[in-house]
């Protein structure tokens, strides 16, 4: 089968945030998919995953707007993708359009919800296909902006679970681990509280809240406000390889976030049999199932997001039960191959009907 050739657009490529899109691109090209990346800005981090480097991602990534004309005149790309429905798609629908293929698009979370464009709708009937990430996001796209359901297709972004996979033992005393960028909608705070009352009911633990972001300082002041500098770590920005590592040793993963589309640090965790406590937020009861492979939690709840914390970490055998089948979970539903599988066939669908 001729290879697919593909050219993604980007608001900024590579994204230490963003680990989906470059795991989704370093699976393509080992599927023998070629790919250009077009990025309207460079990264202003220097962190970045080192998978970027070894899946040769770099190599493959130009800046340079003047050069992105000349760039697809040489690749010749079948069909143009783009992460996130704001400026990124923005500009696929420009350059699909200037050289006669279809462009297809990812829409994630802020993008629906925060800062969704006001021509959502007309992007997404020009676009071959809208994608999205959950069936929570589906519903608010047909909902909102009135798109056809036949038109959006949910391929939830997925996880290397040969990567993310359970090895060694869990950190003594029991490890909480908590994977989002230090924004208000993650609702750090709420766990920052959570982790208050179960100090208070004698609950024996430590956290590590791994991520950074703009609300970091007010973050370090709350807790030291709650007296938690001795259990409460605020780790920063991490990269893949350092991720893995804290979940390997995690008793329990936790998000308490107010708005989701899917959340990937979850299905990390999952992978690597670490069972959830997690808000009913977005897609997350269609990652988690309650009782099964983690706790859901009603939003703004700290008492509740606490105890379903203490049921985890005082029932290790519990704890193991709901972790083998998050993996389980993980490896059937959210799996980077699967996620990979479902976005070939659809761009092939497209390609193929552009060429009847």
């Amino acid at each position: 089968m001729t290879p697919l050739r593909v050219a993604y657009v980007l608001r900024v490529f590579p994204k230490i945030s963003e680990t989906f899109v470059a795991n989704e691109l370093a699976e393509m090209r080992r599927r023998g998919v070629e790919v250009r990346i077009l990025s309207l800005r460079r990264p202003a981090e220097d962190l970045r995953h080192e998978l970027v480097a070894r899946a040769g991602l770099d190599e493959q990534t130009v800046y340079d707007l003047r050069e992105f004309p000349v760039t697809l005149r040489e690749f010749r790309p079948q069909l143009l993708h783009a992460h996130f429905a704001t400026a990124a798609t923005a500009k696929a629908r420009e350059l699909a359009a200037e050289i006669g293929v279809p462009f297809t698009f990812t829409a994630h979370r802020y993008d629906l919800y925060d800062k969704a464009p006001s021509d959502f709708a007309d992007r997404a009937a020009a676009a071959g296909a809208v994608v999205t990430v959950s069936q929570a996001n589906l519903q608010h796209i047909v909902k909102a902006f009135g798109v056809p359901a036949a038109h959006i297709h949910v391929i939830p972004c997925g996880v290397d679970t040969e990567r993310f996979r359970p090895d060694g033992d869990r950190a003594k005393p029991p490890l909480i681990v908590c994977v989002a960028r230090l924004v208000p909608f993650k609702r750090i705070g709420l766990l920052l509280e959570a982790c208050a009352i179960l100090r208070a009911w004698g609950v024996e633990f430590r956290c590590a809240i791994v991520g950074d972001g703009p609300c970091r300082d007010e973050l370090e002041t709350a807790r030291a406000r709650l007296g938690l500098a001795q259990a409460v770590e605020l780790v920063g920005a991490a990269e893949q390889a350092e991720v893995l590592a804290w979940w390997r040793k995690a008793a329990a993963a936790v998000l308490p976030s107010d708005s989701e589309g899917m959340p990937v640090s979850l299905m990390e965790a999952a992978a690597c049999g670490v069972p959830a406590v997690a808000t009913a937020v977005g897609g997350v009861p269609e990652l988690i199932d309650d009782g099964v492979t983690g706790f859901l939690t009603p939003p703004g709840d700290a008492g509740k997001l606490a105890a379903a914390l203490e049921r985890l970490l005082g029932d290790p055998d519990l704890g193991a039960r709901l972790g083998v089948a998050a993996r389980q979970r993980a490896q059937e539903h959210f799996s980077l191959a699967r996620q990979v599988d479902c976005l070939v066939a659809l761009w092939r669908t497209l390609v193929d009907e552009g060429g009847r």
